[in-house]
């Protein structure tokens, strides 16, 4: 197998979302991240288990992106919420995160509910196609097959690492692959990874220690699961 064929059957497409850099709209279809102000008529800020705020951590406005997941075909808009204490890796949504999903038929309002003590900045958030991310080599993604045909051209001399002919992208994104700082997990089977907030001083998010926040949704069931590790 060539690194062409290989680099084709891994590549995905992806979104990045870069915060700020320019003037926002103030229109109901931009995405944000630090900020969330649509809601159903009867929602608020959801609570977290120990009965405080959760934090407004992104919304996004899906058929604006260049590219979307499939599973997310038929949501409008995304919106995520997280405890200000990290939660458990792979713990069940509802205590300490929440993802709210909005289809054209939602009736969504705007509403203005700040959060007390937090220390997230606002800032819209600018969509650039990525044609083509990679998985990261230890556990990332790489089918056992594949990693031993890239082993095989490394042995030859063809190429020096995985990585001279692949490139992944580390910011906040829709799609591609998740970018683990450790070896790589996997929430089960059915769960297909769909989005992920990474550390960014822009928006004064540190995940631990540089690490991101990566979710899955399951495609028979519709549940997510959410994933963070750190270096």
């Amino acid at each position: 197998m060539d690194i062409a064929t290989i680099k084709r059957l891994l590549a995905k497409p992806a979104t990045k979302l870069i915060a700020g850099g320019f003037r926002p709209t103030g229109a109901d279809d931009e995405s944000w991240i630090g900020k969330v102000f649509l809601y159903r008529p009867d929602e608020s800020i959801p609570m977290d288990k120990k009965g405080e705020e959760m934090l407004p951590l992104a919304q996004f406005y899906l058929p604006n992106l260049p590219y979307c997941v499939p599973l997310l075909m038929n949501t409008r808009v995304l919106t995520v919420f997280i405890s200000k204490t990290y939660h458990e890796p792979f713990e069940s949504m509802g205590k300490n995160w929440v993802i709210r999903e909005y289809g054209d038929g939602d009736l969504l309002v705007r509403k203005d509910l700040p959060v007390t003590r937090t220390f997230l900045k606002p800032f819209p958030l600018r969509a650039e196609l990525v044609d083509e991310d990679y998985p990261l080599w230890d556990g990332g993604g790489v089918p056992a097959d594949l990693e031993g045909e890239i082993l095989r051209l490394e042995k030859a001399g063809e190429i020096e690492s995985y990585y001279d002919i692949v490139s992944h992208t580390y910011e906040h994104k829709i799609g591609g692959y998740p970018s683990f700082c450790q070896s790589g997990v996997h929430p089960g089977d059915g769960f297909e990874f769909v989005f992920q907030i990474s550390s960014d001083p822009k928006v004064n998010l540190n995940v631990v220690d540089n690490g991101s926040l990566m979710f899955w949704k399951n495609k028979s069931s519709a549940e997510w699961a959410i994933y963070y590790d750190f270096y």
